[in-house]
């Protein structure tokens, strides 16, 4: 689950778009992916890849070296899985799946992966959308411009990022207030 986690805090995508993507959705050489679905329980249906809500959900991601790296181990470790359940891989192309290849239950997957690792690093109880926040408050934080920070997140404008992260970090008001007396000094 370690890529899982890796594109989370590099990315910002949200828990249903990590685990409706598809290998086909990933480009490895030009290290980007595709956010094209999501992965949501549909009564009657249970859980099947739809259609983002917005337009602007749907969005090209560039990726870190890290997060590459994390994809090539996952996709030779998934390689492993599909050989050790031979005729019970069901072929959904998911990135992240079942060791049968089927769609993880996202409750089982925070159950099972999320909160355990947490507990084992010692990092305090946060919710997996916290990841999303931390790739934003990390990417405005360091300068990222907000346009650029909305798009990755696929939010439908830049007004929701700017007031959903405009909390950011002590570390940002500090450069604020820096550039303000510089201004002031220079004037």
């Amino acid at each position: 689950m370690g890529a899982l986690y890796a594109l989370a805090v590099t990315t910002g995508m949200r828990r249903g778009e990590l685990l409706g993507l598809r290998w086909s959705d990933v480009d490895v050489p030009s290290q980007a992916l595709a956010v094209t679905r999501s992965l949501q329980r549909v009564r009657g249906k249970g859980l099947v890849r739809v259609e983002p809500k917005a337009a602007r959900s749907r969005r090209r991601i560039l990726l870190t070296p890290t997060a590459v790296g994390a994809l090539r181990r996952h996709q030779s470790a998934q390689a492993v899985e599909r050989q050790k359940a031979a005729d019970w891989w069901q072929d959904l192309d998911l990135v992240f799946c079942s060791a049968v290849g089927t769609p993880l239950e996202p409750g089982n997957m925070l159950r099972r992966s999320f909160h355990p690792l947490l507990i084992r690093t010692g990092l305090p109880s946060i919710r997996f959308h916290d990841l999303r926040h931390t790739a934003a408050t990390v990417m405005l934080g360091r300068g990222v411009h907000p346009k650029i920070a909305s798009e990755m997140l696929g939010h439908a404008t830049v007004g929701i990022t700017l007031d959903t992260y405009s909390h950011v970090t002590e570390t940002m008001q500090r450069a604020a207030v820096g550039a303000i007396e510089a201004a002031l000094a220079e004037g």
